[in-house]
């Protein structure tokens, strides 16, 4: 019997974050695995012209609830929906939400934050930070609270190359960033955010390690663990396997390779891309609640939920991955080239990547120039090279904020990670599974990049069949041109020249002495 599950039956939960991508299968898994859970509560905010209501009810819609819609038809009924935002005093929450919250609520996995790196400074403060810390307020005030889990970032400390699971000081004092954001000009921050950033890379990290830092100063008597995943990928084997719906990190190269739109990334060939599967870093994160809650550990536990450590894929294996499957899973001329003109992942300067990634914006700004001196041009291919410039130029903007995570390697310690494993029954192990030794990550890859195609791009996957018999025709008619024009180079170069025939008898009877020595020195070992 599953102790984990067992656990979470007959609880009140609270997420925040349940839209987003992780929230969303943490929702899911729970849902699933504890089908007695009493209430999940989450909190949720108006967004993009959309009210609470609508964006659950969008959320409620996903593919990703069809295994437990399957399950449990009427699993909606146990989600509850709270009006809230994490920027406002008190999280915006009405006082009859709040009661019904510090009355119920057994666990809180605290999951929402803003996960661009280009963030304004002031901002992800607001969310990152100090939603935070307006969320421990709350929790430090429910009478029920077993367990807070916080979902951070393996790279909140990428300052340092070895990361241990401990928190370590931060970049700042986070009470005197709030002061600063309060009464400073955003103009003003926007100018000094360089020098406050430091050697991070970006407001994303740097408010990362600043939320841990505020964590363990105004934890209180709350049980508490902190998640660190590195980049979050499609899942592995939960709910099904290659579920994405998102373009952030590695999903957005994905799908910029498969449609030719990107021809390189700058990256290390030998540089660890440190992925991890949304289901493991739920699986782990759900283990970690349990943990917490039932063995109430004395200190703050961190948990690097990375594989690099323990199972490393480098960025170099991943460009070739990423090409083969690019090959086998579509069809057209275009994809039959990519094996000889798409050098993915290999290592290039930023100037070269700027010409590469930059090449079809510059052409695609031909006819627009062309187009003031002459009238004649079409509207729609107007439109259409705009519409490309714009996506190279956010191609362009991606891959510069991604280079400095797929240029270096950093070595995650995973003690506490392999302590809760030792921990879980076999049951478990089978049914929360973070273990990332088992991770073939060709077979990871390939489920990726087939789940990009079919839940990001929404393309008919009853195609895969006939666009590989097309290849294969493609391969064979390659194959036949070669062995023509190989005898065509025979008989005019060869056949009709005695020196070139001499040369040629050279060759093959240098390569059949080597094969003679290579047989008769093979047989003498043995």
């Amino acid at each position: 019997m599953s102790a984990v599950s067992a656990y979470y039956n007959g609880k009140t939960v609270l997420i925040t974050g349940a839209t987003g991508f992780v929230g969303k299968v943490l929702v899911e898994k729970l849902l699933r695995s504890s089908p007695e859970v009493k209430a999940v509560y989450i909190l949720v905010r108006p967004k993009a012209g959309q009210s609470m209501q609508e964006r659950v009810a969008n959320m409620l819609k996903c593919k990703v609830f069809d295994r437990v819609r399957e399950d449990c038809p009427h699993f909606h009924e146990k989600i509850k929906p709270i009006n809230a935002e994490l920027t406002q005093p008190k999280l915006a929450i009405s006082a009859e939400d709040e009661e019904e919250l510090l009355t119920r609520v057994n666990i809180v996995f605290h999951c929402a934050a803003t996960v661009r790196f280009d963030e304004p400074l002031k901002h992800a403060l607001q969310l990152n930070v100090m939603g935070t810390q307006r969320l421990l307020e709350l929790a430090r005030q429910m009478q029920n609270l077993e367990a807070f889990i916080h979902i951070s970032t393996a790279y909140a400390n990428c300052v340092r190359k070895c990361i241990e699971e401990i928190i370590y000081p931060p970049p700042a004092e986070p009470k005197k960033l709030f002061d600063l954001v309060e009464w400073l000009d955003e103009s003003i921050i926007q100018d000094i955010t360089p020098k406050l950033l430091g050697e991070w890379p970006n407001t994303y990290t740097y408010t990362k390690a600043l939320s841990e830092y505020l964590i363990q100063q105004e934890k209180g008597n709350l049980n508490i663990a902190i998640i660190r995943p590195s980049i979050v990928g499609a899942s592995w084997h939960e709910p099904f396997p290659g579920w994405i719906d998102n373009f952030n990190g590695t999903s957005g190269i994905f799908i910029a390779a498969g449609k030719g739109i990107l021809r390189t990334v700058i990256a290390n060939n030998e540089a660890v891309a440190d992925m991890i599967p949304v289901d493991v870093a739920i699986n782990l994160t759900l283990a970690a609640g349990w943990y917490t809650a039932v063995h109430r550990p004395k200190n703050l536990l961190v948990y690097n939920c990375t594989t690099g450590g323990i199972n490393p894929f480098f960025w170099g294996e991943m460009g070739k991955n990423v090409v083969f499957f690019v090959v086998s899973e579509t069809t057209g001329f275009l994809r039959q080239a990519l094996r000889k003109w798409f050098p993915v992942f290999r290592w290039h300067s930023v100037s070269v990547v700027q010409l590469c990634v930059g090449g079809p914006a510059a052409v695609g700004e031909g006819p627009v120039r062309k187009s003031s001196c002459q009238t004649s041009c079409s509207p729609l291919t107007l439109l259409l090279c705009f519409r490309m410039m714009k996506i190279i130029n956010r191609l362009h903007k991606s891959m510069t904020l991604l280079q400095y995570f797929s240029t270096q390697s950093w070595n995650w310690s995973s003690d506490n990670m392999n302590m809760l494993m030792s921990h879980l029954n076999t049951e478990d192990k089978k049914l929360y599974n973070f273990d990332v030794r088992q991770l073939h990550w060709s077979e990871y890859i390939e489920s990726y990049c087939i789940g990009a195609k079919k839940y990001l791009l929404n393309e008919d996957m009853a195609g895969i069949p006939a666009a590989k018999q097309h290849l294969r025709k493609l391969r064979n008619i390659r194959y036949a041109f070669n062995t023509t024009l190989l005898v065509i180079i025979w008989r005019i170069f060869i056949a009709r020249s005695q020196m070139a025939r001499n040369i040629w008898y050279f060759v093959v009877s240098l390569c059949y002495k080597f094969l003679s020595y290579f047989r008769a020195s093979s047989t003498l070992r043995h």
